[in-house]
């Protein structure tokens, strides 16, 4: 039986977004091991019956000799597993691991970078890490298959060197169709509900999803936050600013919501006004459940939304262009509807869970034959 190893810095990013996945791999037959930081997740792992390994990982620290620990802590980690091959998810865990795997000698491994973080952000705040990393890829990334989710990440890989052999494009973590599905519901007489979920980041335009908010105060629509701060990210928004607003009567708050399909049924529009993403999965939701959406002209977030197809792209930190369209669709019930009928259409022809895992499931062959 292969033995496939997922490295994940968080078990709740685990649970959220590769569970499924794991799930799928072990029907393949599959022996399933999880390296991952425990929080409140190991119980429902092991039930799965995955082998569930506690490792401490930051995912703030950039300081090489972190990393370079880090590595070398999860090389003994592989020695003492030996998998089949493994895969390492999101870009410090790709680093780390790509270290990790050379020490160790492992030579199946699969990179899936999820989004390249607030170190690739417009006007980010790292030049210096930002060129490193570009240096690194080509020179950490030419065993096995790196996973992309959007074109642009695929470009930029591209840009740095790194053979088109060793790149993958596959959108995404997918999403439950089954689960995720629009509701039909009684609208008479009902406050229209724009919602935004995503962590608590600056960099996820939480900002600029309060300005719009106030500037569409008159308006009398519901602005709801789901979601909760960060604090091992340098973008986090604090607490305190959460309740600021709430006090500010600007927004209703559900913080952290493990019932998305639930909150969804009560939206109208779905925003996510980030800077830059992998494949956002609250898109990927909303189109699931037939909401259009209004997101940003970035990586990431275009690659789930087509302007004016199922949903609106504004620029990216415009507030104001965020309000506008807002305004837009919310002026206009048919355009709803038949952006949202769109985003349900892509979601099953292009993004559910079952064509994700098949591609992915298809990429570990690929790594275990090549």
């Amino acid at each position: 039986m292969p033995k496939l190893l997922f490295f994940v810095t968080e078990d709740w990013y685990f649970i959220s977004h590769r569970f499924n996945l794991a799930l799928a791999a072990q029907k393949e037959g599959y022996e399933i091991v999880v390296v991952t930081r425990c929080q409140e997740h190991r119980q429902p792992l092991e039930e799965s019956g995955f082998t569930v390994i506690p490792f401490q990982a930051s995912r703030r620290s950039l300081n090489p000799f972190a990393l370079l620990s880090e590595a070398l802590a999860l090389a003994n980690i592989y020695r003492k597993v030996n998998p089949s091959i493994v895969h390492h998810v999101a870009l410090r865990p790709v680093v780390v691991g790509a270290f990790a795997a050379r020490l160790s000698g492992l030579a199946h491994v699969v990179s899936a970078i999820t989004g390249l973080g607030f170190i690739f952000v417009e006007g980010n705040r790292v030049p210096l890490a930002q060129k490193i990393l570009f240096w690194l890829f080509p020179r950490l990334l030419n065993r096995g298959l790196t996973i992309v989710q959007n074109t642009d990440d695929r470009d930029l890989l591209l840009r740095s060197g790194l053979k088109p052999q060793h790149i993958r494009l596959i959108p995404g973590a997918g999403v439950d169709t089954v689960k995720y599905a629009p509701q039909v519901r009684n609208d008479n007489e009902r406050r229209l509900v724009v919602l935004m979920a995503s962590r608590l980041l600056w960099d996820k335009g939480v900002g600029e999803f309060i300005q719009a908010a106030r500037l569409l105060r008159e308006m009398n629509f519901k602005f709801i936050l789901v979601g909760q701060p960060d604090t091992s990210n340098p973008a986090t928004v604090f607490q305190a600013d959460v309740d600021a607003w709430i006090a500010e009567g600007v927004i209703t708050y559900l913080g952290h919501r493990d019932d998305m399909h639930v909150v969804l049924q009560e939206a109208d529009i779905v925003c996510l006004p980030s800077y830059r993403e992998g494949f956002p999965k609250v898109l990927l939701e909303a189109m699931a459940c037939g909401l259009p959406c209004i997101t940003t002209d970035v990586p990431g977030c275009r690659a789930a939304v087509r302007h004016e197809d199922n949903g609106l792209l504004i620029p990216v930190k415009d507030s104001d262009a965020l309000a506008t369209a807002i305004a837009t669709l919310a002026q206009n019930q048919e355009v709803r509807v038949r952006m949202g009928q769109r985003g349900r259409t892509r979601a099953l022809e292009e993004f559910s869970q079952e064509q994700i895992n098949k591609l992915t499931l298809l990429a570990y062959q690929e790594t275990l034959l090549a």
